[in-house]
């Protein structure tokens, strides 16, 4: 695979984790370190639960422990805080020298959200990201394949988790180490931005942007809420291609230790691009529901990643949505309204499929009376 090259799932992955499973169940079924404050830490962390949007990474599975053996392990993220995780949540796996992976399986259902993967020319490296709207308590995970080489394998495998709201670093990066003793999962340190090279740039997209500060690696660059098209972090620097767009945005790194501004935004010049294809509903799962609202309520269709909801005028809540299918709670409501989609590509045109009733609860009685 080269380097940069997009991957989805596919049937014949499926195929090959399945036989990969049988082949290896009976190997060191080991679960990884989930990130703790390392001793001597001075990085702050609260005594208790945050308040507001937390996501949690770990990891366990059957990992290769001898030479030309084969495994594969989970990296699982939850929304573990007391408010949604939005935007886009980007994951990282790092593999020691001796292993490598030809990708990741994701397994999650329904598919309200869009993954793509990227994996490094040595096969030590993944990068996915991962855009949908997690509520506390749900979570997602993918099965990364793994092989060793000819020698014994030893060293960390790491892995995290970093989204733009996410307001505790303390559980973003879990760690195994393959046939040696467990540590603890550092917490890492906030980034700083202290410099951004270029600030203009037309609005189709495609400028070079470096930005310099601390604390950046592992880190993915937002142009407002837009990911970069292509990024790469060094402790010290970020590297970054722009999105098309419009306007001024702020310019954001997104570590696992949190998400820090550049010094000054990106104002885009000239024409956006031309924009994409208008979300289309073609159905739902419940063409009714209560008028208090607090329904969960499916949407089908195409064109639909990354959109907002609405139940005639008022907007839907927990709304998660990819390429064809959304995920949402209805909200308080009369009649028989539209349900639409909307995205940077308009908003979807009314149609019968679209319907959504509220029923009255009391009405029965009421007619009884």
């Amino acid at each position: 695979m080269t380097e940069g090259m997009t991957t989805r799932l596919a049937g014949a992955w499926v195929a090959l984790l399945l036989v990969l499973t049988a082949l290896f169940a009976a190997g060191p079924a080991l679960a990884a370190t989930a990130a703790t404050p390392p001793a001597g830490s001075t990085v702050p962390v609260g005594t208790t639960a945050p308040t507001g949007p937390d996501i949690a990474v770990s990891q366990a599975g059957n990992y290769p422990t001898t030479p030309n053996s084969y495994g594969n392990f989970s990296v699982s993220w939850a929304s573990v805080g007391t408010a949604d995780v939005t935007g886009i949540t980007r994951l990282t796996v790092d593999l020691p020298p001796g292993l490598r992976t030809g990708g990741a399986l994701m397994y999650s259902t329904p598919y309200d959200y869009t993954f793509e993967q990227t994996v490094s020319p040595d096969g030590r490296r993944l990068e996915a990201t991962f855009r949908g709207t997690r509520v506390p308590g749900r979570g997602d995970f993918m099965k990364v394949q793994v092989s060793a080489g000819a020698e014994r394998p030893s060293g960390v495998i790491r892995a995290t988790v970093a989204n733009r709201g996410d307001v505790d670093p303390a559980d973003n990066v879990s760690t195994y180490t393959v046939n040696g003793p467990q540590q603890p999962a550092e917490v890492p340190y906030p980034p700083v931005v202290t410099g951004i090279g270029t600030a203009t740039g037309p609005g189709a997209g495609g400028t070079a942007v470096t930005l310099t500060g601390t604390g950046l690696d592992t880190g993915f660059v937002l142009f407002g809420t837009a990911g970069a098209t292509a990024s790469h972090c060094t402790a010290t620097q970020c590297t970054a291609i722009t999105p098309g767009g419009s306007g001024s945005v702020p310019v954001t790194v997104v570590t696992p230790g949190g998400a820090a501004d550049a010094p000054g935004g990106f104002a885009y010049t000239g024409p956006p691009p031309a924009p994409p294809a208008a979300p289309v509903v073609t159905g739902l799962n419940a063409r009714g529901g209560p008028a208090q609202g607090g329904s969960s309520v499916y949407v089908l269709g195409r064109n639909l990643a990354g959109g907002t909801i609405a139940f005639g005028d008022a907007p839907a809540a927990h709304v998660s949505c990819g390429d064809s299918f959304c995920s949402s709670t209805s909200p308080a409501g009369s009649g028989t309204v539209h349900v639409t989609v909307t995205t940077a590509g308009g908003t979807s045109a009314t149609v019968d499929a679209d319907r959504f009733t509220y029923t009255d609860a009391t009405a029965p009685a009421a007619r009884r009376r």
